[in-house]
């Protein structure tokens, strides 16, 4: 079974820090994109950053030199290191990746169960 599981969520003050990680497990042959979405209440989901498996990396707006995405394709994980947190930051975050899976032909999206960041004023 292929799975994305997500870490590193919580509760952090307004201009604080948190870091975010996930790992991909199971019968993975391949993973191009990878990267972090975000839904906050009554708002669709956002993504926020993303990173090929050449390195190169996207992001939202609103987090651009704040937020730094980085990725160990070795091992499978993405990690998203947030800084300079503001409340509007808050949301369910995801981890995202597309894959190719034993068994599969073509690559499709996978996701994490999202973890909670809330960045309190």
């Amino acid at each position: 079974q292929v799975q994305l599981v997500e870490s590193g969520g919580g509760l952090v003050q307004a201009g604080g820090s948190l870091r975010l990680s996930c790992a991909a497990s199971g019968s993975i042959l391949s993973i191009l994109t990878m990267g972090w979405y975000r839904q906050a209440p009554g708002k669709q989901r956002e993504l926020v950053a993303g990173i090929i498996s050449g390195g190169a990396t996207n992001y939202a707006d609103s987090v651009k030199g704040r937020f730094t995405i980085s990725r160990d394709n070795a091992k499978n994980t993405v990690s998203l290191q947030m800084n300079s947190l503001k409340p509007e930051d808050t949301a369910v975050y995801y981890c995202n990746a597309d894959m190719k899976v034993s068994g599969s032909y073509s690559f499709r999206k996978y996701w994490g169960q999202g973890t909670q960041v809330t960045v309190s004023s």
